[in-house]
């Protein structure tokens, strides 16, 4: 994974950068910025699983987690948010875990606790498969900040193949696409190019020029996914080294 997403180019100019990612947040500090608020509400929604992993590591039980991570997004989404927050903090992954630290430090007191089921939830969170998903996270992994990382890491990862498939949803191709994803990991393939061919009744050369743009589209995607969670196009490749650092870690 770590090779194909080095090897396959620069994003397409201008393709990373939409309305709906971090620096639309950030700027909403500084000046009035028409959907920071759903985009920080759609990057919440796709990155809370690594802070259920994180409270998790720290201790809680399930039950609390889920409560604590809920009630976190609940008051961040819910808050005043946009007003105190520094322009400067970079990175939302960065400032996402800065930020439940404080909160399950300074804010969170027995008595504010929430009953399952009686506050009131503006985020939807998969609660029914996070424990599920914990459950087979890799015991190694020895703090929670590490585990954080590594999480969020995969969570890119898997944004990108979902927004890989779809893409080929919707020109109907996903047989080709499902034959040929195996080709994005690194591992040696299942099968030669000469024996895909034959299962999708293509030339081995033909086979090779699409696992070259299959790669290509993919390191695209994830630079693109990446590009949602920093302030800045300048972030994109300082962050695809870190992520590729934590996973190879």
């Amino acid at each position: 994974m770590k090779k194909e997403m080095e090897c396959s180019g620069q994003p397409r100019s201008g393709a990373a950068f939409t309305t709906t990612h971090w620096s639309v947040v950030l700027s909403a500090a500084e000046a009035a910025s028409p959907g920071a608020d759903e985009a920080l509400a759609q990057l919440c929604e796709i990155y809370w699983y690594p802070l259920y992993v994180y409270v998790r590591r720290q201790g809680h039980n399930a039950d609390d987690a889920q409560d604590l991570t809920q009630e976190f997004f609940s008051r961040l989404l819910a808050g005043n948010f946009l007003r105190s927050l520094d322009p400067k903090k970079g990175k939302f992954r960065s400032f996402l875990l800065a930020a439940m630290e404080h909160f399950l430090a300074k804010q969170w007191r027995d008595s504010h606790r929430l009953k399952r089921g009686g506050g009131h939830t503006i985020l939807s969170l998969d609660d029914s498969s996070a424990e599920g998903r914990y459950r087979i996270e890799p015991a190694q992994e020895a703090t929670a900040e590490r585990m954080f990382e590594r999480r969020w890491a995969f969570t890119v990862i898997e944004q990108a193949l979902h927004r890989l498939r779809e893409e080929f949803v919707n020109i109907g191709k996903v047989p080709l696409f499902e034959a040929l994803q195996t080709s994005l990991s690194g591992d040696k393939p299942d099968a030669t190019y000469a024996q895909l061919g034959a299962r999708l009744d293509m030339t081995q050369g033909a086979v090779k020029v699409a696992v070259h743009r299959l790669r290509a589209r993919y390191g695209e995607l994830v630079r693109a996914e990446i590009a949602r969670t920093v302030g800045g196009p300048d972030e994109v490749e300082q962050e695809l080294r870190y992520l590729l650092e934590v996973l190879g870690g």
